[in-house]
């Protein structure tokens, strides 16, 4: 459920008391604990985290005009959402994750990056604030510009599509099937006119 609210605190607003008091709690815990570079504002009808163009300006590669995002907030119409996609790029961290949650005594319930919850209570704070500093942002771009390469879209695929190809060797024509070979020519000539003793 995407809003049109245009700031963060326009969105929030908008919300449910209930709702909006989860959400300010998490949002709360993303921006203390949040690495130097990474902004916030709205995107994609969200709450959203991200490196701006001026530290990363390619961009997002599905919308090179959109900045590269990193996490995010929303209310759902069945449930409230946190995006970290820097989970989604670390199978490491995701395994971390679970792990702390459920070592919190909460049940997780996550996609590839997106943790659904229904209420605070739901959310242990502290690994939220804990998964927010695992991926500071020269980790997350790095991790980022990786899975690029891997896709054939990033740094490392354009400079190879750029480095010129290796000279191959001129291909050798193939005679043509029922033609005689030339006759040798030079030393060769004299070579084969000569009587074998």
């Amino acid at each position: 459920m995407q809003s049109k609210a245009k700031t963060v605190a326009e969105y929030m607003a908008s919300l449910p008391a209930d709702r909006r008091e989860a959400l300010a709690a998490v949002r709360t815990t993303i921006l203390a604990n949040l690495d130097r570079g990474f902004e916030e504002g709205m995107s994609y009808g969200m709450i959203g985290y991200h490196v701006p163009h001026a530290v990363f300006p390619a961009g997002y590669h599905c919308d090179p005009k959109q900045p590269l995002p990193y996490a995010g907030l929303a209310s759902q119409s069945g449930h409230l959402s946190l995006y970290l996609m820097g989970i989604y790029f670390d199978p490491a961290a995701a395994k971390w994750l679970a792990a702390a949650w459920k070592q919190a005594g909460k049940k997780l319930d996550m996609g590839k990056s997106c943790i659904r919850f229904k209420k605070l209570d739901d959310v242990p704070l502290d690994v939220v604030g804990a998964a927010i500093r695992r991926m500071p942002l020269a980790k997350y771009v790095g991790m980022y510009e990786a899975q690029l390469a891997l896709m054939g879209k990033g740094k490392s695929a354009k400079a190879a599509a750029k480095k010129p190809a290796a000279k191959k060797a001129a291909p050798t024509k193939a005679k043509p099937a029922g033609k005689k070979p030339a006759a040798p020519k030079g030393p060769a000539k004299k070579a084969a006119k000569k009587p074998a003793k």
